[in-house]
């Protein structure tokens, strides 16, 4: 009943305010990304490889805060799409590193205008000094 929990309001809520939030992130950039084929976490994997260079699939999961499972999959679409190639590590044989292909990094340069976009249109109900607080908040939430 209302009466049970005064003052809770599910809309005040800062996980469902983040939710709420996320699915609008999410939306506009599968939107803008449909023809790329590309999820959040893929691109988040191409722009640190890009940022990067070669890393390994553990360090590039710990730099996109993605676990295990999640960058493995990660890595292996991107793979199968010739975004990026797998070689082995000179200074340390038992691991792999990873690298952008041609494609992967003509992708990513392509996109990051439509990605800086994404980020506008996501924060656009927001003024710029209400953007700049509340990415600075988020920041350090995460």
């Amino acid at each position: 009943m209302a009466g049970d929990r005064p003052g809770y309001e599910l809309e005040a809520q800062i996980g469902h305010l983040l939710r709420r939030a996320h699915q609008r992130a999410t939306s506009l950039f599968l939107a803008s990304m449909q023809e790329h084929q590309l999820t959040p976490t893929q691109w988040a994997a191409l722009v640190k490889l890009h940022e990067q260079g070669a890393l390994s699939q553990n360090h590039l999961g710990r730099l996109t805060a993605m676990d295990p499972a999640t960058i493995q999959g990660v890595i292996r679409r991107l793979v199968t799409r010739d975004l990026i190639c797998r070689a082995e590590d000179l200074n340390d044989r038992r691991r792999a590193v990873l690298r952008l292909t041609e494609a992967g990094t003509a992708l990513v340069d392509q996109l990051f205008a439509t990605a800086a976009g994404i980020s506008r249109e996501t924060l656009s109900p927001l003024s710029p000094s209400e953007q700049a607080v509340f990415l600075k908040l988020l920041q350090r939430l995460a």
